[in-house]
């Protein structure tokens, strides 16, 4: 089986999900990225050669094609050279965004949503509430059950929603926490639904009873410089540590050394929301408690008091003293840690997600 995964971009650091399903899926993947004219091939010669440009610029005048015409005809021609059995586009938006392709190719094709594709109101109006993808895809596979219900309230058909958690790379299970700093960390984009300046808040009230604790924010985005200003003004800019974007590697290390995984997820005005993020199922596999918020599907994933401690959204007290709660109690934390990792490796593991993707795609190809 030959399968084509299509995404907007290539390789973004924070999208190491596509990068699991271009790595594990078991048959042969060709990897689209890039949107209209810019499709490219990864690993091959550009699709759009200045000739071929040209040559279908020319048809498109004579022959009054449609706007589309040069790139659906470049990646329809490259989908029949490499015998493309079944299509795996990441986001709804890039699936709505595809539609003349896949008409065009008339392949069997699964939709991956992640998050805001289907959790920002208008985004889910700009792309007409999805109604050709959900009419023509095979499968359409959700990350959260809250996300689920709202690609069902929108007009998924039922049958052919399913839901697939994503799963941490294997490495990070491997990770053995060593408890022994008074130290937390928090990774993932600067964004609105992430709320770091949340977690900044939280943990100024932790500083009071636990003077040396340090917070590890690491990751880029549009609030970054707003919340180094916030740390700085409430007074807690020498304990937090802002160091930009990491590698898996470095996320690891810093695992091993803290206390706790920290991340207040929230709805943002816009709707906005986190599908599973994946950086929560990787501390809980590392061995971390997680503290967290009821947000998506965060509290799929993690088991309140079992293995990691959740508050409402915007209530950064209850996190504050679920932060303060590991600190006064050690052990505490290394059991629900101990019990988090367990739990990811039972329900939640990369072998079962690609496993769950790989079946699917197998189902429709037939």
């Amino acid at each position: 089986m030959n399968i084509a995964i299509f995404t907007p971009n290539q390789n973004p650091y924070s999208e190491t999900f596509i990068q699991a399903h271009k790595r594990f899926l078991k048959d042969k993947v060709f990897y689209y990225y890039g949107v209209g004219d810019h499709i490219q091939l990864e690993g091959h010669p550009p699709l759009i050669s200045t000739g071929k440009r040209l040559w279908l610029k020319g048809e498109q005048l004579l022959f009054k094609k449609a706007k589309n015409h040069i790139w659906t005809t470049a990646v329809y021609q490259s989908l029949k050279k490499h015998k493309i059995d079944v299509i795996l586009i990441e986001y709804g938006t890039h699936a709505h965004r595809l539609m003349p392709l896949m008409n065009k190719i008339k392949r069997p094709f699964t939709v991956h949503y992640h998050g805001y594709d289907a959790s920002v109101d208008d985004v889910i109006e700009k792309h007409d509430n999805y109604k050709e993808v959900f009419s023509k895809a095979s499968r359409i596979f959700a990350v959260s059950t809250v996300m689920q219900e709202r690609l069902l309230k929108i007009g998924c058909p039922e049958e052919k929603l399913v839901y697939n958690v994503y799963g941490p790379q294997p490495h990070f299970a491997e990770v053995q926490p060593k408890y022994s700093k008074q130290q937390f960390i928090a990774i993932g984009r600067f964004t609105d639904k992430k709320a770091p300046y949340l977690t900044l808040y939280a943990f100024k009230s932790v500083l009071e009873k636990h003077p040396e604790a340090r917070l590890i924010m690491a990751g880029n985005g549009v609030l970054l410089n707003a919340c180094k200003n916030i740390a700085k003004h409430i007074g807690i800019d020498s304990n937090v540590d802002f160091v930009g974007v990491i590698t898996p590697e470095e996320y690891a290390q810093y695992l091993s050394e803290s206390l706790a995984f920290v991340q207040h997820s929230i709805t943002a005005d816009n709707g906005d929301m986190e599908g599973t993020p994946l950086a929560v199922l990787e501390a809980s596999s590392a061995g971390l408690a997680v503290i967290s918020t009821y947000h998506a599907g965060i509290s799929d994933v993690i088991v309140h008091e079992k293995t990691g401690l959740l508050s409402e959204e915007q209530d950064a007290a209850t996190m504050s003293s679920h932060m303060l709660r590991l600190l006064d109690d050690q052990s505490y934390a290394r059991d629900i840690g101990q019990a988090g990792k367990k739990h990811i490796e039972e329900n939640y593991s990369l072998k079962r997600h690609i496993a769950v993707l790989q079946e699917q795609l197998e189902a429709v190809s037939q």
